[in-house]
């Protein structure tokens, strides 16, 4: 039953991280790649982590921390980056999609630079 469980968390993540990499080809801005990249290929990598955990856990009969403390590293740090890059991107003025209708960001930064 467990080596079920392993395969579907291994294929999962295979099939997001595969996604993710879709989406860095076909997205066409920054944003929208930075959305693909993070989102699903974090899960993508999170799941085969947890996948192989559960291998060296049930299968192997020994407990290695390391694989948690790279989920949590994982989780933490891959949406922070991401955000770090859209914003920066954004201050620079990237350019968003031609066809993107709403910006956000625009109101929020107007009402900084008018604080300051």
């Amino acid at each position: 039953m467990i080596e079920i469980v392993i395969s579907i968390l291994l294929l999962t993540g295979g099939s997001l991280s595969i996604l993710g990499a879709i989406g860095l080809i076909r997205f066409p801005d920054v944003y929208g790649r930075l959305h693909a990249a993070t989102k699903s290929a974090t899960l993508g990598v999170i799941s085969v982590i947890f996948g192989v955990f559960l291998y060296f856990l049930f299968i192997e009969g020994m407990f290695v921390g390391k694989l948690l403390l790279t989920i949590v590293f994982l989780f933490l740090t891959a949406p922070v980056a991401a955000f770090m890059i859209a914003r920066s991107a954004y201050n620079v003025n990237v350019k968003m999609w031609d066809k993107s209708i709403q910006d956000d960001l625009a109101e929020a930064t107007k009402k900084q630079k008018a604080k300051s």
